[in-house]
């Protein structure tokens, strides 16, 4: 595999030779000190660019970043609509195993890039001062943050309220109907409390992470593993548990959240799990 010195090398030297691409940033984790480096981070690049349908007529100008295993281009595609506006992007297996996600964008939109970064940022290249004042990248668009009173209970409501659908899929023999709220819609929210739980215990000064994948760092190890268990969903047995465990991590989190920030714990997490083991115990009787 290509080292990071001879990737960033190539894909500076390419900008450097082309005088369509005026301004070159880096995005993503390999901007950000908290983030671990690796051998599988993204290479996330954008140039800003004049011609931008000159780039777009041929693929083949990306031949000189190395052999590659597959590309896809979102604003290409039919089935996926595209959601970058003027912006085309180019995402780039290659065949040593680095990934690349290249974005062109038209350079007249720079101001606008900036104003809606998240933070993660490092200019590399900037042929005509276009940037007038130092970038420094930082993470705190995604720390953890302290939920309002009316946030906190419209996910308490959005948990407990979709817990009665994931019931509702088990009971009907809907298993895929059950999983897909489960995963969409109920962990999400029971991931969501949890964080806020490590925020109040810990300041708001930090991320768990993308799909709260570093969460793991947070918690007791006996709520890690009550938490994996929440993803055995191969079978209804299996799925009842899992419901069953996300229920009751959820409440724990909750209260400790409520407890922390003064917030009043709603009442119909009683009514949901009433309702949620008489339907259980009519089933397996």
């Amino acid at each position: 595999m290509r080292s990071e010195r001879e990737m960033m090398q190539l894909f500076m030297d390419f900008a450097s030779n082309d005088e369509r691409i005026r301004l070159v940033t880096l995005e993503g984790s390999r901007t950000n000190k908290n983030i671990p480096r690796d051998a599988y981070q993204d290479y996330d690049i954008s140039y800003f660019v004049t011609e931008m349908d000159r780039f777009k007529q041929d693929d083949r100008w990306l031949d000189v970043f190395g052999k590659r295993l597959m590309m896809q281009k979102p604003e290409d595609m039919e089935l996926l609509p595209p959601e970058l506006g003027n912006w085309f992007s180019y995402l780039l297996l290659f065949e040593d195993g680095n990934k690349l996600d290249l974005t062109l964008i038209p350079v007249e939109e720079v101001q606008d890039y900036f104003a809606n970064s998240d933070g993660l940022v490092q200019v590399l290249l900037d042929k005509d001062a276009r940037v007038p004042q130092e970038v420094i990248a930082n993470d705190s668009r995604y720390w953890v943050k302290k939920p309002t009173a009316r946030e906190f209970d419209d996910c308490c409501n959005e948990f407990w309220m979709v817990s009665t659908y994931v019931v509702k899929g088990l009971a009907r023999k809907e298993i895929l109907f059950a999983i897909d709220h489960l995963h969409e819609v109920a962990r999400p929210n029971l991931l969501r409390m949890m964080a806020w739980q490590i925020g109040a215990e810990q300041g708001y000064t930090f991320s768990v992470g993308k799909n709260y994948k570093f969460i793991d760092r947070y918690l007791p190890t006996e709520d890690w593993e009550a938490l994996l268990s929440t993803y055995a969903q191969n079978g209804y047995g299996e799925m009842w548990q899992s419901l069953f465990a996300c229920q009751e991590l959820f409440r724990t989190y909750s209260k400790a959240v409520a407890d922390s920030l003064g917030y009043a714990y709603p009442d119909y997490d009683e009514a949901i799990t009433k309702y949620t083991s008489t339907i259980y115990q009519s089933l397996t009787e």
